[in-house]
């Protein structure tokens, strides 16, 4: 069965943002693109109101994907665009969409802290419960956004893309999270971005800012690692072209940092099956509110 990049349309302008995303990723990619629209059924006793009812809602549950879908083929011409209605609780709606998809696609809400995103419940649902890759796209995501700036500079979609950036784990590298930043990479033509963030392990941490040595052997350590998790994914991808930045800190706030230069960031969710629900992670959970280019989350064991 051919997978579809598949969006979560609501109307807002964030899903419409979204959806704009998707359909770029669709043409990237040569997939269909599927517009789904989730509805929460009215309480019985607001479905007898004239202007709640269930012929009014399923008006304009209909509606608000069957717009879209026809912008999207007059501004994508080529890519192929179907919607699928589905109702219940969206976050989990959206999840059990993206078990058939290749991506699933969701918008925020806005700006947050620092000028990222304003990641709702439905959206950290999704992502937290989704077996495929989420991206989650600001509201006002524009296409010239990914791009570099022009000899003017002024952001444009006749200029090269901006780096993918990947915020990499040493301790746990994953093949799929890898695999999913050189591909993204590689169908935009631009370069990868590797970002990784160390710190000390505890018994050094207090000696290593008065120690300059040591901070400097932890930090070429800390290189050599990355730079050993990457050598068989360069051969695996020639053409891209592999940036590494190891710095000492937070590794959220430097994929945050790098975010403001990049088309895309991704950071991966280990998949935690357990009682007490999904988890996203620190890292991931701080990316997703602040970061200023699209993210994708990409789970892996």
């Amino acid at each position: 069965m051919l997978r579809t990049i598949t969006v979560g349309l609501d109307g807002s302008r964030e899903s419409r943002a979204a959806a704009e995303w998707a359909a770029r990723e669709a043409k990237l990619r040569g997939l269909p693109l599927k517009i789904v629209h989730v509805w929460v059924p009215v309480p019985e006793p607001m479905a007898q109101a004239p202007l709640l009812g269930t012929e009014t809602q399923q008006h304009w549950t209909e509606r608000v994907p069957r717009e879209a879908a026809e912008g999207i083929r007059q501004r994508h011409p080529g890519v192929e665009v179907c919607t699928e209605q589905l109702s219940g609780h969206p976050g989990d709606a959206l999840a059990e969409a993206a078990k058939s998809a290749e991506l699933l696609v969701l918008g925020s809400r806005g700006f947050g802290g620092i000028g990222g995103f304003m990641v709702g419940s439905v959206g950290l649902s999704a992502v937290a419960h989704a077996d495929g890759p989420v991206v989650l796209v600001r509201a006002l995501e524009a296409a010239a956004d990914e791009h570099e700036p022009d000899p003017a500079g002024v952001p444009s979609t006749a200029t090269p893309f901006r780096p993918v950036v990947l915020g990499l784990d040493v301790d746990h590298p994953d093949e799929t999270l890898i695999a999913f930043a050189f591909d993204a990479a590689e169908r935009r033509a631009t370069s990868l971005r590797v970002v990784h963030g160390w710190n000390p392990p505890s018994y050094y941490a207090y000696g290593t800012t008065a120690n300059p040595a040591l901070h400097e052997a932890l930090a070429l350590s800390a290189a050599e690692a990355v730079d050993e998790v990457l050598r068989p994914w360069r051969k695996k991808f020639p053409d891209v072209q592999v940036v590494e930045v190891c710095r000492y800190g937070s590794g959220a706030l430097h994929v945050v940092e790098a975010s403001r230069d990049a088309s895309l960031v991704v950071v991966g969710r280990r998949i935690r099956r357990s009682s007490v629900g999904a988890h996203i992670g620190h890292v991931t959970h701080s990316v997703l509110h602040h970061s200023t280019a699209p993210v994708a989350v990409v789970p892996h064991s």
